[in-house]
């Protein structure tokens, strides 16, 4: 028989407890049942779609005729292929500058801090979102029915859809930047436009050419897609030898355009991180307080590089400054700037001829496109929007699946191994260079037409932007937290779980609404190709010139996409 004692608490002394956790909100509760209804979601579509082990089984022998008839590569004779590489890269420069040029008065009109009308600033952000909304496929087949063919319509394609990106990005730099120039120059008299041009255009000069060029990394592998209804340039040359069945030609050019991204992405990246500098380690959060880093970065140089007025007069006046390194560096770069749009309004071939008129014959060409279509038509193009949202669920399902783990092996503080850091990096920025719609096209040859080559293009695409995303997230937690949980004894594994992942959990959650949000517009897309989607009806209407149903399908993806994007944000916003 055991005999159990209790000890008195000694008068004074109080039990020590946890504090206890604070209930879920309901806020909190919503979003935990919104994100197991959409995995429920992503699961359903994956299993609707048939995407499954017999249905990669079947396609093996599919797969085996495609590289049959892919081999050998067909190049294209090297003038030929260097017009074309031309051609595109003017295209694709001339839509990233007119993307700038508009972006920038609308980010000064978005932000709170350089525009005191409320309804001006609503207006500005109300242009960014719909910018963002609206794929550039179809501002593609809009603009080719108002200016006909030619690399116009590609050019007002892309550059009014990169303000929805490039926009929001200046917008929030603007907002996070200093307000002390602004202020200074205000009180030694300077005017609004003084106040902008020197007290945020100048500091965020490194943000905004660097954003600039990612978006032309972006804006170089849409231009693949743009090919598929007309535009000029490489994408062109792939449809029309794709549509012939001629895959030897076609895969070749596919080549030349993954060498391409690469290459820009490279050169762009070298050129992004020579602007922006800095310590990394002066940062945690780099991925999001990015512009904040900069500019404080920017605005030490600034300093050091006007310094004070010492050694001056007390009434001595500034002169203009030297020319020294610094200033022909900047005065080249800004000449091979202009150098390099002179050269693109050349290789696009551009004419503001054409400008004049589609402008001024726009009102009669956009009635066609009203009032929209319905009828009996209206559920069909229904069945396909749903379609289009199941590509998109599943390929977030599936590219979490692939591009987590690829993550993880690519963060620096997890995998010690150098040797397996790099591979799983240099494979991210691989895939990253794979236009979607490329792999798309493999995809329907292999496994027929339909959502399955979609998802599983969507998937894979996922590997270069999430897995990106999720070493970042890794990187920037608190070591500090690791070290304390390793310091009690815990194996990696275990620091791995109850640190790392935990901490970086609210990110990767909003890591993973982000590629959702991307899918849906994607999906849209890639039905071009018979991948799946209201993307293949919205092709076929513009050729037969039903464009009262194109309106209606470009309704129909714009209520899904702005819902899809408010559930997003808002998923984002609670787990941070």
């Amino acid at each position: 028989m055991s005999i159990i004692t209790s000890i008195p608490r000694p008068d004074g002394a109080s039990e020590r407890s946890l504090p206890r956790k604070p209930p879920p909100t309901p806020n909190s509760i919503a979003v935990a049942v919104t994100l197991l209804l959409l995995l429920c979601a992503a699961v359903w579509s994956t299993v609707e779609l048939r995407i499954n082990l017999a249905t990669m089984m079947d396609s093996i022998s599919n797969a085996t005729n495609f590289l049959a008839r892919m081999f050998p590569l067909d190049f294209p004779p090297a003038g030929e292929l260097a017009a074309l590489i031309f051609e595109t890269l003017a295209i694709v420069v001339l839509a990233t500058v007119l993307a700038v040029l508009i972006s920038v008065p609308v980010a000064l009109f978005a932000a709170w801090n350089t525009t005191s009308g409320k309804y001006s600033r609503t207006g500005a952000r109300v242009i960014i979102v719909l910018a963002r909304a609206v794929p550039d496929l179809i501002l593609a087949i809009i603009f080719l029915r108002i200016f006909g063919l030619g690399a116009l319509p590609g050019i007002l394609a892309m550059g009014l859809h990169s303000v929805g990106m490039i926009g929001k990005l200046y917008a929030d730099a603007v907002e996070e930047l200093d307000n002390g120039p602004q202020e200074a120059i205000r009180a030694a008299g300077g005017g609004r436009v003084q106040q902008i041009v020197s007290g945020i255009l100048i500091p965020l000069m490194p943000q905004i050419i660097a954003t600039a060029l990612h978006r032309f990394d972006i804006n170089l592998r849409i231009s693949v897609i743009l090919g598929y209804v007309g535009i000029g340039g490489i994408g062109l040359a792939i449809a029309t030898a794709l549509r012939s069945l001629n895959y030897q030609r076609g895969m070749a050019l596919a080549l030349v355009v993954l060498l391409l991204c690469i290459a820009v992405e490279l050169i762009s990246g070298a050129i992004r991180a020579a602007l922006l500098g800095g310590d990394r380690s002066r940062s945690r959060n780099r991925t999001v307080s990015w512009a904040d880093r900069v500019s404080e970065n920017w605005v030490s140089r600034g300093q050091k590089k006007t310094g004070t007025s010492e050694g001056l007069d007390a009434g001595a006046r500034p002169i203009a400054p030297p020319w020294n390194a610094d200033r022909v560096r900047r005065f080249l770069s800004m000449s091979a700037v202009l150098a390099i749009v002179f050269l693109s309004l050349i290789g696009a071939e551009f004419s503001w001829e054409a400008l004049g008129y589609g402008l001024a014959n726009a009102p009669t060409t956009l009635g066609a496109f009203f009032p929209p279509a319905g009828g009996d038509l209206l559920p069909v193009l229904l069945s396909e929007m749903l379609v289009t949202v199941q590509i998109a669920l599943a390929a977030t399902l599936l590219g979490s699946i692939l591009a987590v783990p690829i993550g993880i092996f690519a963060a620096r503080n997890v995998v010690t191994n150098r040797a397996v850091q790099t591979f799983f990096r240099v494979l991210i920025v691989f895939i990253r260079g794979l236009p979607e719609l490329i792999v798309a096209i493999i995809f329907v040859v292999i496994t027929g037409l339909g959502g399955v080559a979609g998802a599983l293009a969507l998937a894979i695409g996922a590997v270069g932007l999430l897995s990106k995303l999720v070493a970042d997230s890794l990187e920037e937690t608190d070591v500090r937290v690791q070290q304390a949980v390793q310091a009690h004894g815990a194996s990696r594994t275990q620091v791995f779980f109850a640190a790392t992942v935990r901490q970086s959990a609210p990110a990767f959650v909003a890591h993973i609404m982000y590629l959702l949000d991307s899918n849906i517009r994607a999906a849209t897309l890639l039905g071009i190709v018979g991948a799946g989607g209201i993307g293949f009806l919205l092709l076929n209407a513009s050729r037969v010139m039903q464009f009262d149903v194109v309106t209606t399908i470009v309704m129909l993806v714009l209520v899904v996409v702005l819902t899809v994007e408010a559930i997003s944000l808002w998923i984002r916003k609670a787990v941070h």
